[in-house]
């Protein structure tokens, strides 16, 4: 009942034409880079398949770590920014005309409406990664060979790049659910947003900023590191998860 009620009033905000639009964009970014640089990424494929590659580390497949490696920074960026602005403005639509303090009169219970926005943002999460991930099997279909292999491993990559995010989606709504004021959560989320991309992604405790770990890619990673980065995004979730769920039950008692 949340899902759909949060379908209907997420129409009016413009969050799904936002999340295909930029996952569109995100997706051209690597078919665009290999049209005017192909002879580059090809011949690194030459390169890595002459280098034994450790057999503890995730995805054998060059071609998906090339193009992964090569436009993963930009393409996270924009799916975070994206989740930010969704959040924002999904709450924005209820903070206004003071929807929200009206719904708190209801018998609602007081994680339903966050719950429902946190699924409704990782459907069009998963949307904008499928996007995505079709434009990556496209530059490897055009420029490197492609087979059922390439295809399994994208599919993995790209279900761990949804699994890292589930972080900083949960905190994007955090922020946003406690500001009134949309341009106030929009601003700490794009300051948080930028301050992961100035963090090092090889260092692993840094890396586990909520808004960082989606710059994680699993080709080149070792399995130990990937089983870290699974544990800690559920765990960073959950405990967000919660913290929003405790912040409403406290608010509502003094309101």
């Amino acid at each position: 009942m949340s899902l759909t009620l949060e379908y209907k009033k997420s129409k009016r905000t413009g969050c799904f034409p936002m999340f295909a639009v930029g996952g569109a964009a995100a997706a051209a970014f690597p078919v665009l880079n290999m049209a005017f640089r192909s002879d580059m990424y090809v011949s690194l494929q030459d390169s890595m398949l002459q280098t034994s590659v450790p057999q503890n580390s995730m995805l054998q497949n060059s071609s998906v770590r090339i193009l992964l490696e090569a436009n993963w920074q930009m393409m996270a960026m924009v799916n975070i920014l994206l989740a930010v602005l969704g959040a924002c403005l999904l709450y924005h639509a209820e903070y206004a005309d003071n929807a929200m303090q009206k719904m708190r009169t209801l018998p609602v219970k007081a994680g339903r409406m966050f719950t429902g926005k946190f699924a409704w943002i990782i459907i069009m999460y998963f949307i904008t990664l499928t996007v995505e991930a079709a434009g990556i099997m496209f530059c490897i279909y055009r420029w490197f060979q492609f087979g059922g292999e390439a295809a399994a491993e994208l599919l993995q990559s790209f279900g761990y790049s949804l699994l890292l995010a589930l972080p900083a989606i949960s905190a994007s709504l955090l922020i946003a659910s406690l500001c009134r004021n949309v341009w106030i959560s929009l601003g700490i989320g794009v300051v948080c947003v930028f301050t992961a991309t100035m963090l090092p992604t090889s260092h692993f405790a840094l890396s586990l900023f909520p808004f960082a770990m989606p710059f994680q890619i699993l080709p080149g990673t070792t399995k130990t590191t990937v089983y870290h980065f699974m544990l800690a995004a559920v765990l960073e979730t959950t405990a967000l998860s919660a913290t929003e769920l405790i912040i409403l039950k406290i608010r509502r008692l003094f309101e």
